[in-house]
């Protein structure tokens, strides 16, 4: 008996074991590897792909008890150390859900003695929520970029929130499974299929290229 006679069942088993976890990591990334592929290529080509934006405003008045709620706000922030943050009252949270349909509810406040301002940042647009310290005025204006917009600012993990951030981190590690266990089995397929290395190699080379020749 040679020895790759006695070698074949263990070669057949981490063949095998290679080939599940590449069918398995390339089936749950396959959406993701879809959704990034196509806006790499709307990210590329922003410039060619135009948006016209839509802009939305809404005023309202906020009631005098609500004000003045607002206003110790304001004087809590400007007590509290500057690593505190100082929100909202829940109060008007539920005031300004109720009446403009706008969600300022974990968002971060910027205090100032003339009005307490809200960024309201969000994939594919924008939006702020302003408040006037002295007599009430709210003002909330946002802007959508659409779903080209929406779909590139997913890709870059822009203001998407901590569990988008934490798919993108599962993703890369589920693409990196991918990757490696097809170099694997591409290395034990190699032997019977001689452009293997070769056309590994001039994936490797031609991005090489690129980047020192022609990218400045």
């Amino acid at each position: 008996m040679t020895a790759a006679s006695s070698n074949a069942p263990q070669r057949a088993y981490w063949l095998k074991k290679l080939h599940e976890w590449h069918w398995i990591s390339s089936a749950i990334c396959l959406i993701g590897m879809l959704l990034f592929a196509v806006t790499g290529f709307t990210l590329n080509h922003a410039g060619q792909i135009e948006a016209k934006p839509k802009v939305e405003t809404r005023e309202a008045q906020l009631p005098a008890d609500l004000l003045e709620k607002l206003q110790q706000a304001h004087k809590q922030s400007a007590q509290a150390a500057s690593k505190d943050v100082v929100n909202l009252p829940a109060d008007i949270e539920a005031w300004l859900a109720q009446q403009i349909k706008v969600s300022a509810k974990g968002f971060a406040v910027e205090w100032s003695e003339e009005e307490a301002y809200v960024p309201l940042p969000r994939p594919g647009g924008d939006a702020w929520l302003r408040v006037d310290m002295n007599d009430g005025a709210v003002e909330y204006e946002t802007t959508d970029r659409g779903w080209i917009s929406y779909l590139n600012d997913l890709h870059k993990g822009r203001h998407a929130g901590a569990a988008w951030s934490l798919f993108i981190d599962l993703f890369a590690i589920g693409c990196l499974v991918f990757c490696i266990t097809g170099l694997l089995i591409l290395k034990m397929h190699a032997q019977r299929r001689p452009m293997t290395w070769p056309m590994v190699g001039l994936g490797f080379v031609l991005p090489v290229l690129l980047v020192l020749l022609l990218v400045h």
